[in-house]
């Protein structure tokens, strides 16, 4: 927060400004809403409340209204001020504004006599902070469909962009922890390599798991393997096309692929040099031989078939069991996100 341009902040607030965002549990915590610092103002008093949904124009809010709360607002004419409180992600300081509003509607919340929906109507354009804040959500789920087939190359340059200490990853089959390395990632998927027999592995229900840093986060993500391609000169490994379960894609993961393309597209205006963002191709090209090297430190993992086994003493330590993730059933992917280069990166192991 603070390093957005005022530019920026501009063109969020008119693309997006009609638009209203509900706070669920994840959106509360990408946004870093701390829900207890929540409060309506009016007359100089304060009550706390819930926030149901906002936009750039106007709020949604939750309170009690046995507390005194619409007496109070008839008083003021119903002017009013809703105090929003954000953890901020670089200090872990609260970030806290008001804003200033007109309460234009009441209704009964979930049957209750006590508790009432309250929309409110901004007499004023929202603080910077909120348009950032919301904004980026909102631009991170507009992009994740226009630009769902870009896809990143992991490089160690991108890797330093996506706040990845390392392209080594681990993804889970069938709740069992499996090294394997990032080829590239995309908002709808990604490319692993990994030790493995296609047979055993395509078509499996996997969860890919990340960690970034800067926040410091594990993002895991569900999805399907859709097809497999060899590893010229390695037998062992295998290249796997991963596709996302579009459904349950969490926003932390769609805002920072989102906040790496915008980095990249606002870089690449300024210099001739074509971005290391790639459409996805449709050719299926195997992995050159020049690569075997980068190829051969790939991390091992179990293998499906007793050929494999023989391998045994190089295969990774189990990741630990408190990091599997949860097992709860998901729908099907559907769409095929292309087929990937899977030319690894010269000289890079």
């Amino acid at each position: 927060m603070g390093l957005i341009t005022s530019q920026k902040i501009t063109t969020l607030y008119e693309r997006y400004k009609a638009i209203d965002v509900t706070f669920t549990r994840e959106i509360i915590q990408v946004t870093g809403l701390i829900t207890n610092q929540v409060y309506l103002k009016c007359v100089g008093d304060f009550w706390p409340c819930v926030i149901y949904s906002s936009s750039f124009h106007g709020a949604k809010i939750v309170a009690n209204i046995k507390s005194g709360i619409s007496r109070k607002m008839e008083q003021a004419n119903n002017m009013t001020s809703l105090r929003f409180s954000f953890k901020n992600p670089d200090t872990g300081n609260p970030v806290t504004f008001f804003v200033n509003a007109k309460a234009i509607g009441m209704s009964p919340y979930g049957g209750s006599a006590d508790m009432a929906m309250i929309a409110l109507q901004f007499t004023q354009r929202p603080p910077d902070d909120l348009i950032e804040i919301m904004g980026r959500i909102l631009d991170a789920n507009i992009n994740s469909a226009k630009r769902r087939d870009e896809r990143i190359l992991i490089t160690p340059d991108t890797l330093r962009r996506l706040y990845l200490p390392s392209k080594e990853s681990v993804v889970f089959i069938q709740g069992v922890p499996r090294r394997c390395i990032l080829r590239d990632l995309s908002f709808t998927g990604a490319k692993v390599i990994m030790v493995g027999v296609e047979k055993f592995l395509v078509d499996k229900e996997v969860s890919l798991r990340m960690d970034f840093e800067d926040p410091r986060e594990s993002i895991a993500i569900k999805g399907r393997f859709i097809r497999a391609e060899p590893v010229e000169g390695r037998k062992e490994l295998v290249a796997l096309a991963l596709v996302f379960d579009e459904a349950v894609i969490p926003m932390a993961y769609k805002m920072r692929i989102n906040d790496f393309l915008s980095q990249v597209r606002a870089d690449t205006r300024g210099s001739e040099d074509v971005g290391p963002t790639e459409k996805r191709e449709s050719p299926t090209k195997p992995v050159h031989a020049a690569d075997k090297s980068a190829a051969a430190n790939a991390p091992k993992a179990e293998t499906e078939n007793a050929a494999d086994e023989k391998a045994e003493d190089e295969t990774p330590e189990e990741a630990p069991a408190d990091s599997e993730p949860e097992t709860e059933e998901t729908p099907e992917a559907g769409n095929d996100t292309g087929d990937f280069d899977l030319v690894l990166p010269p000289g890079k192991k």
